[in-house]
């Protein structure tokens, strides 16, 4: 990893962080970023605004456009931010649309892209989103609430081999045949609306006591990633962005992808690996950056991320 001079990136430091929002891998961002000194970089996962102030914060010149499906996250950002001026502009939609957003705004090529995959925070602790089962709440699930499938829909309208397939792909879950089946036994009787009746049946489909944790993961935890995943339609916004980056990266304009889940890094490391072969990418990372011990102690959100970076090459 290249190094560049010490900046002002100590997140905890910075005015406007929420309690329990911390950006991930904060030094490794700002390092493979801010290097070449960007002039233009897209936040293209503005969440509660961590990463974008940090940025800003240790580059004074540095413009960042952050975008966002999630009104509220969005509306937040735009007012911790409020203080940079016009340095700092937010738009309320989806990287897969990141070429449409850009063009809308008079930006036909950007210095740096930051993506960080996961979920922000305060998504996961409001029970009425239905992103966790710690708090009972309706099985939603969707970041952006213009859209109008939710995760419900998925459970109760899906079948028994198409939900065991979603599962399986998108969460990785080896029990997912098992679960399916008794999700479709179970919804016989009615409708599945909570995030807490859900997380019991998966536990007791796979064997496990709803009230007893064996283990430290939670039994429900890949089925609520997998339907999380489908609702939002992650894998394809994210085959999306990985396609349009080379249109709107400068010559020399980095990119960086925070993931929490195989198969996103998959889809990233292979990309990338891809255009290295042909030419249009240097990869900055030979293999994923992990947060050390620290980090994950101080931040439990960071134990399963991994960072990869390249740098873009126009052709002749």
């Amino acid at each position: 990893m290249e190094n560049v001079p010490d900046r002002p990136i100590d997140p905890g430091s910075q005015p406007g962080n929420q309690p329990n929002h911390v950006p991930v891998l904060p030094r490794e961002v700002c390092e493979l970023l801010l290097a070449d000194n960007p002039a233009v970089l897209v936040d293209c996962t503005l969440g509660l605004g961590g990463h974008s102030e940090m940025l800003l914060q240790a580059a004074p010149s540095l413009r960042v456009i952050g975008l966002d499906c999630d009104e509220f996250n969005l509306a937040h950002s735009r007012s911790r931010l409020a203080a940079y001026g016009d340095r700092f502009t937010g738009v309320q939609a989806n990287f897969a649309d990141l070429p449409k957003a850009l063009d809308e705004l008079g930006v036909t090529k950007v210095d740096a892209v930051l993506a960080d995959l996961g979920v922000s925070s305060n998504q996961i602790e409001d029970p009425s989103r239905g992103l966790s089962f710690d708090r009972d709440g309706p099985l939603d699930m969707r970041l952006d609430m213009s859209k109008t499938t939710t995760a419900a829909d998925l459970v109760n309208g899906l079948g028994e081999g198409e939900l065991a397939d979603l599962l399986y792909i998108q969460g990785e879950e080896r029990h997912s045949r098992r679960i399916s089946k008794r999700i479709c036994q179970a919804r016989r009787q009615g409708r599945l609306d909570s995030t807490v009746a859900l997380a019991r049946l998966v536990a007791s489909a796979v064997g496990q006591d709803p009230d007893s944790r064996r283990d430290r993961i939670h039994p429900a935890t890949r089925t609520f990633m997998a339907l999380r995943m489908a609702v939002n339609r992650e894998t394809d916004s994210l085959k999306r962005l990985l396609a349009a980056a080379p249109s709107v990266l400068a010559d020399g304009g980095r990119i960086v992808i925070i993931s929490f889940h195989s198969g996103e890094d998959r889809l990233v490391k292979e990309d990338f690996r891809t255009r290295a072969r042909s030419g249009s990418y240097h990869l900055l990372t030979k293999k994923p950056v992990t947060p050390g011990d620290a980090e994950c102690q101080s931040n439990r959100r960071a134990r399963s991320a991994k960072l990869r970076a390249a740098k873009f090459i126009a052709g002749p």
